[in-house]
């Protein structure tokens, strides 16, 4: 089986967070977005995965390709990198690595965690991964009949489903999907502009192929800071349900405790400090005189004199101040 994951988007609505570093770059409990997304692939799918293929944007940073091509490597995988030089849509991001749609394939863009039945059906062409959502509009939905999907339908502006495509779909010829995605490059077949991967899959389904929705019981976005808080929060307690200990040897303590779930990275400094619950730490990173829960902080960063919740801190940050739900990029200083 190959993994396919398109991640060339440049994560506007996360900004500040995404001006230095692309979303799936993004650590969440100490890992990297797109690290996340692929490990609990492996771990859920029934097929050995013998190649990865990332497609990421033309700016992103030239150590990209080598963290990614590692990623794969620890998953025992054959790692490929692609670049899409211009965002056409979600059709055109795939096809980017088309040389890796051939056979059981997954595809799954990087800006989603889960929690998913991967157990496929055998009868099936294919399956996708929807979730019932309250406003279907900002996504793409499916509609069912007997457990078939019927239709695919892009960012409805009448209600058609509530059933939301979240990116992740399993194809059992991957090579199918890659000549229709070729014709809709070929003849120009946009939808809203772009090359749609629903457009494509509704050819597919005109022509006899089936498809069949996986179940989710837990879809965690990563689009801005409110949800991207929130999904290291839901990280963070699975984390803890697995007894998995997230805290460094390396953390030194100065009149403080953490209050678990938390992840807190090598190197890390506490003074006269209480961390958690729910709380992303990194690597090499001093709070002092300060109370933190429910929040993200990046590597490298100072925060001093704070009490903060919900709040979003990025790299090499400094933040000294009284404000609490706080935003803050890569480099900033705040005091």
């Amino acid at each position: 089986m190959k993994i396919i994951v398109p991640m060339a988007g440049i994560g506007s609505r996360l900004r500040p967070h995404t001006l230095t570093i692309p979303k799936p770059l993004t650590l969440i409990a100490g890992k990297p977005i797109v690290q996340r997304l692929v490990e609990d692939i492996v771990k859920v799918v029934d097929q050995k995965v013998e190649e990865i293929a990332f497609v990421i944007g033309p700016s992103f940073p030239k150590d990209t390709e080598s963290k990614l091509l590692q990623i794969a490597k620890d998953l025992g995988a054959k790692g490929k990198v692609s670049v899409q030089e211009k965002a056409l849509g979600t059709a055109h991001a795939i096809q980017c690595a088309k040389d890796s749609l051939d056979g059981p394939c997954v595809v799954a863009f990087a800006d989603t965690l889960f929690k998913a039945d991967f157990r496929l059906d055998s009868n099936a062409d294919g399956a996708i991964w929807v979730k019932q959502v309250d406003e279907p509009s900002a996504y793409g939905v499916v509609k069912l009949h007997d457990g078939i999907i019927t239709d695919f339908v892009e960012k409805p502006e009448e209600f058609i489903s509530d059933l939301a495509i979240i990116g992740i779909y399993y194809f059992k010829k991957g090579e199918i999907l890659r000549e229709e995605i070729q014709y809709l490059l070929d003849n120009n077949i946009k939808d809203k502009g772009e090359f749609q991967l629903t457009n494509a899959l509704e050819n597919m389904k005109q022509k006899g192929l089936k498809f069949v929705p996986g179940e989710v019981s837990e879809w965690m976005d990563c689009g801005n800071k409110e949800i991207t808080v929130e999904t290291n929060s839901r990280i963070l307690q699975f984390a803890q349900e697995a007894q998995e200990n997230l805290v460094s040897e390396s953390v030194s303590l100065e009149n403080s405790k953490i209050i678990e779930p938390c992840y807190i990275g090598e190197g890390v400094v506490l003074i006269n400090t209480t961390i958690g619950p729910n709380v992303s730490l990194g690597a090499g990173s001093l709070v002092e005189n300060s109370n933190v829960s429910n929040s993200l902080i990046q590597t490298n960063t100072t925060v001093k004199n704070a009490s903060l919740d919900q709040a979003m801190i990025g790299n090499n940050a400094y933040f000294d101040g009284e404000f609490k739900s706080v935003s803050i990029g890569d480099y900033s200083v705040l005091k």
